[in-house]
């Protein structure tokens, strides 16, 4: 039996998607972050939360057994768009497992970064022109 499950338990995994949309920005973490949240607001988008992921395993490190510092900062921006939320998930309603949708501004070793992930082909592509846009919007501020 555990020869049939296996086999079947591996092809349920959804694949792996591809590396994230990364962004070099030229100025401070700060200012990425602020350049982010007016890309968002500008569009009439509400972010809904700011994860600071950064901050979050800077303070958990020890507790877990861990001295590796991974960022400098890192925060997520987490936002839907009621309008593209709709399409997609009028197109298929298991599109819900992207919302919210993220925009992640980090600092490694001193080199600040704007990305977002990837999105499967069809529908989910509208979510990431509209994530593309914002991340192009906000490097160029």
């Amino acid at each position: 039996m555990r020869n049939i499950v296996l086999p079947l338990l591996l092809l349920a995994t959804p694949a792996f998607s591809e590396a994230p949309v990364l962004v070099p920005y030229d100025g401070s973490f700060e200012d990425a972050s602020f350049a982010v949240e007016s890309a968002i607001v500008d569009r009439g988008l509400v972010i809904d939360y700011v994860s600071h992921v950064g901050d979050m395993l800077n303070r958990t490190g020890v507790d877990v057994g861990s001295d590796a510092a991974i960022f400098d900062a890192a925060d997520i921006f987490l936002f839907c768009s009621a309008v593209l939320s709709r399409e997609v998930m009028e197109a298929d309603p298991s599109n819900i497992q992207f919302c919210p949708y993220g925009i992640f501004v980090t600092e490694i070793n001193g080199d600040v970064s704007i990305g977002h992930r990837t999105y499967p082909e069809g529908p989910m592509q509208k979510i990431q022109a509209l994530l593309q846009d914002i991340v192009t919007d906000a490097s160029a501020f």
